[in-house]
């Protein structure tokens, strides 16, 4: 039977809830520390994992070296002292004990496991490399682990603890769902699973896992969308006879074009900008292009998925597919103007996500 459910996730900035700065910055210290932890420790994982899967490779080991990669106490000829799991969250444990609490490293060590069992035919086959984790891995945690969730005093944000820390939403101009979406969990008409806390640039981020219920729409099975990805058309889905185009170049890549012709003549300037407050002055005008060239593109891409998933509802097509995608997606790497410029795997993603949500079956070709 089909899952009726999904897990979806929602950023949200976060704010440490202390007017005291040193309370502040012990926290943030803090937090940067176990995200460097966090970083040896996922790359110590997979390398670990790696070796215990491909040890029957070792032939320069003796014959007296048993290759059952087992817990010695269920298995007879098992080599581990217990299950591969955790071998893992012992080495973890043995290298970091004291320093990062134990729920952060046992759902990193329960999410790396779950994505190399996905992946490891596709390391054998070399059609992957193994995961390489960079430091500013988010760190995950247990929904269990958050406590005191309750509405701020300023009755728009929402305040709680994790390990301890008081932490602050920052919702500002909020026009999405996350505001509802607290309501719901402190009702609880809404599940909190594992979430991540992510570090960037002195900002801290709750990226929040919610489990929620699929959209239920009347499908057809056997009407079937076939969408097309292209820079000529951002989305071109057809269904029978229906033929529908979702935006144009011109209105995609002729914005993002201007706004890179304009980040272009901001670099040649800069040097003539004043200083005062050193780099970030100088490059306070680049980065606001650059924000600005990330809202537009991602703003678009949603609309256009958006289009696409209704049409497909409008028709009542229970499967989506998307046509010589994956041929497409090698081209771009080799063309460096499309690479840079039409974000194929971001739209597939919003796709996906919306076509999960809505119950459509999404097949990439």
């Amino acid at each position: 039977m089909e899952n009726s459910t999904m897990v979806i996730t929602r950023k949200i900035q976060l704010l440490v809830d202390s007017q005291d700065k040193e309370v502040v910055k012990q926290a943030i210290d803090q937090l940067y520390s176990w995200q460097w932890i966090c970083f040896r420790a996922a790359n110590l994982i997979m390398s670990h994992h790696f070796v215990q899967e491909r040890v029957k490779d070792f032939f320069y080991l003796t014959e007296e070296i048993k290759l059952k990669l087992a817990d010695e106490k269920k298995e007879e000829n098992g080599i581990l002292k217990s299950s591969r799991q955790n071998t893992t969250y012992r080495l973890l444990s043995n290298h970091f004990k004291g320093q990062i609490p134990t729920n952060i490293l046992s759902n990193l060590n329960n999410s790396l496991i779950s994505y190399f069992n996905k992946e490891k035919d596709a390391y054998w086959k070399g059609e992957k490399s193994l995961r390489n984790y960079k430091r500013n891995i988010p760190l995950p945690f247990g929904a269990e682990v958050i406590s005191k969730l309750t509405r701020a005093a300023d009755n728009r944000n929402f305040t709680f603890r994790l390990f301890q820390i008081p932490f602050k939403t920052y919702l500002g101009k909020d026009r999405s769902d996350k505001k509802k979406m607290f309501e719901k969990i402190i009702s609880g008409n809404l599940k909190l699973r594992a979430s991540h806390i992510q570090l960037d640039k002195g900002k801290i981020f709750l990226l929040a896992a919610v489990q929620i219920e699929k959209e239920q729409h009347a499908l057809d099975p056997t009407v079937i969308a076939e969408a097309s990805l292209s820079i000529e058309h951002p989305v071109t889905v057809k269904i029978g006879s229906f033929e529908h185009a979702i935006g144009n170049r011109e209105e995609f890549l002729h914005r993002r074009l201007a706004i890179q012709a304009a980040v272009n003549r901001v670099k040649k300037a800069m040097p003539f900008n004043s200083g005062g407050h050193g780099k970030r002055k100088k490059m306070k005008s680049l980065e606001d292009y650059r924000h600005m060239e990330r809202r537009y593109v991602e703003q678009k891409l949603h609309v256009y998925s958006r289009m696409l998933i209704d049409f497909c509802l409008k028709h009542q097509a229970a499967t989506l597919l998307l046509v010589n995608q994956q041929e497409k997606e090698e081209m771009a790497k080799e063309d460096h103007y499309l690479l840079q410029n039409w974000s194929y795997y971001s739209l597939k993603e919003k796709i996906s996500y919306k076509a999960a949500k809505a119950g459509i079956q999404l097949i990439v070709e």
